[in-house]
């Protein structure tokens, strides 16, 4: 054996492969100690080798959630959601950041979303945080359906009125 064969455990170096890191383990170990930002780091290096992963998209939204930077986490979060539509934590991540911004009508949407699919195994979320969950979206519903009310008894001049989260069917409405 030669000198080149104990070093290199016996192979040769054509034989030797380099190995691959899986930053994606290594990011969640990351999160797991609480550096965020070194773990996006690893998160942005597992999108370079798979750039259409949901699962680091997902994680990505999660520790950008963490650490406040909330419009990049909604950004990761509907990536995700264009890769696999029923991604359940996406939805559910993404309600609560869109109802944080002021977005309830698009923050009801992934709610249901999420409740029609919940994950699966049970135990997604804890029985008092689950009926939590139902409350506050019974609660966006209330408010949607007053918000409605109020626009339907509007008198017929005031109908140019638009409100926050109210789409607009109107070409003419520019201001």
């Amino acid at each position: 054996m030669s000198w080149w064969s104990r070093v290199f455990g016996g192979k040769s170096p054509r034989e030797i492969k380099p190995q691959r890191l899986d930053y994606l383990n290594e990011a969640l170990m990351l999160e797991r100690q609480g550096d965020f930002d070194a773990a996006l780091t690893s998160y942005r290096l597992a999108l370079r080798d798979k750039p259409d992963d949901y699962r680091v998209l997902q994680n990505m939204a999660i520790a950008f959630s963490k650490t406040g930077r909330h419009d990049e986490a909604v950004r990761c979060y509907r990536k995700a959601l264009e890769l696999e539509p029923k991604l359940s934590g996406a939805h559910y991540g993404l309600a609560f950041l869109l109802l944080k911004r002021g977005e309830g009508e698009s923050a009801i949407e992934h709610l249901e979303a999420f409740l029609r699919q919940p994950p699966s195994g049970g135990g997604w979320v804890h029985p008092d945080s689950q009926i939590l969950l139902f409350g506050w979206y019974r609660q966006l519903q209330m408010k949607l359906n007053q918000k409605a009310t109020v626009l339907q008894r509007l008198p017929a001049g005031l109908s140019f009125l638009h409100f926050p989260g109210q789409s607009s069917n109107r070409a003419d409405e520019s201001f």
